[in-house]
């Protein structure tokens, strides 16, 4: 009994070891295909299933290909600033929605999460603005 513990334990540590052996870009390249794998519609599901899951990072991964592949759709490229907003990737997400806001000014949905990302990094002068003109945007007007 203890003999076939060690032969099962020995195979698990050959296969462990196998994986670690794998060069970094072999295991990269393997990683990256899976993301990148099926059509862009497909691609978009696959993101918006991690997403609804809470998998933010995964969503992501797929997202950013398919936002280099239609860096003009605003669709992908603000749900990927989301997942990167809900990740705690605070910069990247940044970077997303001024791409999208600099592109479509009025897109308030794209100006509040640039707010509330600047928020969320502590540069509240930044994000006034931002919140300020996504209230508009959406026809909440300040009560005087």
């Amino acid at each position: 009994m203890q003999h076939k513990y060690v032969e099962q334990k020995t195979e698990q540590t050959y296969a462990e070891q196998t994986y670690a052996d794998r060069s970094h870009a072999e295991r990269n390249y393997a990683d990256r295909s899976y993301y990148e794998h099926g059509s862009s519609a497909e691609r978009w599901e696959r993101a918006r299933m991690f997403f609804d899951a809470k998998e933010y990072t995964t969503a992501a991964r797929i997202l950013d290909g398919l936002v280099e592949e239609v860096p003009e759709q605003t669709g992908p490229r603000l749900l990927l600033a989301r997942a990167y907003y809900h990740s705690a990737q605070l910069r990247r997400a940044e970077t997303q929605l001024r791409t999208i806001v600099e592109r479509d000014p009025v897109e308030h949905y794209a100006r509040l999460m640039l707010g509330r990302t600047l928020e969320r990094q502590g540069r509240d002068d930044e994000a006034a603005p931002h919140l300020r003109m996504a209230a508009v945007l959406a026809g909440d007007f300040p009560q005087d």
